[in-house]
């Protein structure tokens, strides 16, 4: 009974997860709309925010999740809204984030940001992940291990995202959190003003007229 009556390509399921049904302006609303009704106080939900936010300029992709998960748990905020807000990180935001990082991580560390690196970032992850599944399968085989491109990777890539992340994310969810916070709470003033409008209504309804 709840089943699609078309059953959806998975090419159209890609589509999806990277351009989101309405748009990304309807996405963020309802990521918005969830967030302020997290029944906790302002203040924890806006530290999730932080924390959402800031593992987003990490490279360690596939797992800002996790990342969200173990920095809510530390600075004692709400895990659900730190969960949802690594939904800030999206194929839109992603590219800037990952030149801002790697500019800067290169500046930092005197090194050069080479074209090569700026032109096939995601290609680079790509190939790092395959190096590494191969050599960790060469442990088990008589295949030999070569870490020349991983090395290569960690020192042109990863080193100075990961460096070069850490400003930029603590400045993005410093601000995310002063931003959510006054929204976070005025809604749910505004809740409880309507739940105690709503009760005082049916109080009101239910009381014997004695007249």
């Amino acid at each position: 009974m709840f089943k699609r009556r078309e059953k959806r390509s998975w090419a159209r399921i890609a589509w999806s997860a990277i351009w989101p049904r309405g748009g990304y302006g309807r996405a963020f609303q309802y990521v918005q709309h969830r967030v302020s009704r997290i029944p906790d106080r302002p203040e924890r939900i806006a530290r999730g925010i932080f924390a959402g936010v800031f593992v987003c300029f990490t490279p360690l992709f596939g797992l800002h999740f996790v990342l969200a998960l173990i920095i809510g748990r530390i600075m004692r905020a709400n895990i659900v809204a730190a969960l949802i807000a690594t939904f800030f990180g999206n194929p839109i935001t992603f590219p800037v984030i990952a030149w801002v990082s790697l500019t800067l991580g290169h500046f930092i560390l005197g090194t050069q940001f080479k074209d090569e690196v700026r032109n096939s970032l995601f290609e680079k992850f790509a190939w790092a992940m395959s190096d590494l599944w191969a050599n960790l399968g060469a442990l088990f085989t008589p295949d030999k291990a070569n870490w020349l491109g991983l090395h290569r990777f960690y020192s042109e890539v990863f080193l100075p995202y990961l460096v070069g992340g850490l400003l930029p994310g603590l400045i993005a969810g410093i601000i995310a959190f002063y931003l959510s916070l006054p929204v976070v709470t005025a809604y749910q003033k505004r809740r409880k003003g309507l739940v105690k409008r709503r009760a005082a209504r049916l109080r009101g309804a239910h009381q014997p007229d004695n007249g």
